[in-house]
């Protein structure tokens, strides 16, 4: 089967490096047929494409003209992903964005419209959804060997210098927009919409920075209240990346939710179950622990991308709708004003 061919717009993004060289390791799904450098981007990342000189840096018009193009990888800068996924979307073409897509929630929505409106595929980099251990537990939770799940403590954070952090200044929310929408977008997943979303997010240096590069959000249920924490000023946060799922029959700790491994990822998981929600473990029951084999974060987003391509398998109405409603609980938790409960019309 002929290869998919697409292109990657924009090289801003954090992960656009690492999401360039994975769709075009997979050379037998896609052909990457040249990059973009948009305005603004002309000095960033001068060696982008050193692992694949052969793929060319082209102009947005020269990218669009491509004879039988397919779809684009937008790797912009953070506040420009939305606008080029709409453009792509626009044109008829399938549509891989990173994260975390856009602080305005009507643009969001209104490229998803474009995107169900032209019966195309949509991607997204929340890199967790591929996380194998987090599959695993996902497919655990459906069939209820957690019982009913109360609470999930989630953390993610980084120790950045100054000019990140500074960077962090032109997003309301700071390290929650940035690194949050991971843990928001399995919270949502994994319980769904919560009654209500509490932000509390703060600036660990207020006389040097703006930023708010702390993070602390609570999601208050009917059942029990849940968290996402993430810093960028943490030292070992990069290491210390965790997440614990907690119900009425069962406990899985993620520790660590992933580290670096050789440019790889590794994960590995404590788990204790029981039969009956009232019938306590015993006292110092040191579980089950499970690790994982060293896996690629950006691959597997490809590789799923491609298959719903050439299936012929859009993304549904109810898909779209869920990546609007994660989107709405990002902006909530990152204090923007934001009807994460109300409707959502695509």
């Amino acid at each position: 089967m002929k290869p998919i061919k697409i292109v990657q717009i924009g090289v801003g993004h954090d992960h656009a490096k690492p999401n360039f060289e994975a769709a075009a390791s997979l050379n037998t799904l896609f052909e990457v047929a040249g990059f973009v450098r948009v305005p603004g981007e002309e000095d960033l990342k001068p060696a982008f494409n050193s692992a694949y000189p052969h793929i060319p840096a082209l102009s947005l018009e020269e990218a669009l003209q491509i004879p039988d193009l397919e779809a684009a990888i937008i790797e912009t800068t953070d506040m420009e992903l939305v606008r080029y996924a709409r453009m792509a979307a626009d044109r008829g073409l399938h549509v891989f964005m990173d994260k975390a897509g856009s602080q305005n929630a009507e643009e969001f929505e209104a490229m998803l419209a474009s995107v169900h409106a032209h019966g195309k595929v949509f991607g997204i980099g929340y890199v967790l959804r591929f996380h194998p251990l987090i599959r695993k537990t996902l497919e655990l939770i459906k069939r209820g060997k957690l019982g009913e799940i109360y609470s999930v403590e989630a953390h993610m954070s980084r120790d950045d210098q100054d000019e990140k952090r500074r960077w962090l200044e032109q997003f309301h929310g700071g390290m929650t927009y940035f690194l949050g929408c991971h843990l928001i977008d399995q919270l949502y997943a994994i319980l769904g919409l919560p009654e209500e979303i509490i932000p509390m997010n703060a600036t660990t240096l207020p006389d040097q920075y703006s930023a708010e590069d702390l993070g602390f959000t609570v999601f208050r249920y009917a059942n029990g209240v849940s968290f996402v924490k993430v810093c960028g000023a943490e030292p070992g946060g990069f290491a210390r990346r965790q997440l614990v799922i907690c119900g009425s029959l069962g406990t899985v700790e993620f520790r660590p939710l992933e580290v670096d491994c050789k440019g790889k990822r590794i994960s590995g998981t404590r788990s204790w179950f029981r039969e009956d929600p009232h019938t306590p473990l015993r006292w110092g029951d040191p579980g089950t622990e499970e690790q994982c084999e060293p896996y690629d974060r950006y691959a597997p987003m490809f590789g799923e991308f491609a298959r719903r391509i050439r299936e012929g398998l859009p993304s549904t109405k109810d898909e779209l709708v869920h990546e609007a409603r994660v989107h709405r609980m990002i902006l909530a938790a990152c204090a923007i004003p934001c009807d994460y409960k109300g409707e959502i019309s695509l």
